[in-house]
């Protein structure tokens, strides 16, 4: 079996169809504003859900973990994303609030590295953005069972529907742990992908109030 996967898992084609170029040399002096033209880019190139990535944290015991959340918004006062403050990823943001965002848009080759601290958002910003979440979304938030043991799906679909319940009687119900975190970069690296492996890779560090871009090697 080994072998096989390993065969299956080398035929697999990477970098197919035409790739878009990147010139560092005319990237602009904000991370902000590149990482905005391209995902203006994988929207027009039908990439599905680009506002898609990968968060990595780390616990008080050092492991590291990694799921995939949505961007609710990004700028010069960071990334942002929300979750639960009880969630797995909430007490590793709680006991080391640092983290790694990486966005993947495979049809154009392209990776968006992001690292940096993590803080939260005010208490008012945090429940509009709950508040704004469809009312499924909100019922589920509301249990606050996230990556608890599940004894069956009967169990869930009851605790659902008395949250759901719960959420058309009192709509400005908020989850009391819910909470917008920004990731306050110190490093983004932009990575354009090449069918001959000469990938192009640009990171910006955070320098003196500014960005210093340094291209690196793929």
């Amino acid at each position: 079996m080994g072998a096989e996967i390993r065969r299956l898992l080398r035929g697999i084609e990477v970098f197919a169809g035409e790739l878009p170029g990147f010139d560092p040399a005319a990237a602009p002096a904000d991370p902000v504003a590149l990482f905005t033209a391209w995902l203006g880019e994988a929207l027009r190139a039908g990439v599905p859900e680009p506002h898609a990535m990968t968060l990595s944290t780390a616990g008080g015991d050092g492991d590291p973990d990694a799921r995939v959340l949505i961007l609710k918004d990004v700028g010069a006062n960071g990334w942002w994303f929300a979750s639960d403050a009880g969630s797995a990823k909430g007490r590793d943001l709680a006991a080391r609030p640092f983290a790694a965002l990486t966005f993947h848009w495979p049809l154009l080759g392209r990776q968006v590295r992001v690292r940096g601290p993590v803080r939260t958002a005010e208490p008012e910003r945090s429940a509009a953005d709950f508040l704004a979440r469809g009312a499924g979304a909100r019922a589920e938030a509301l249990l606050g069972r996230q990556s608890r043991p599940l004894a069956d799906a009967a169990e869930r679909e009851a605790a659902v529907a008395a949250s759901r319940a719960r959420v058309e009687r009192e709509p400005g119900l908020v989850a009391p742990g819910w909470t917008l975190y920004a990731v306050q970069p110190v490093a983004v690296e932009f990575w354009q992908g090449d069918r001959d492996r000469q990938h192009t890779r640009l990171r910006y560090r955070a320098e003196g109030g500014g960005w210093l871009r340094q291209q690196l090697w793929p």
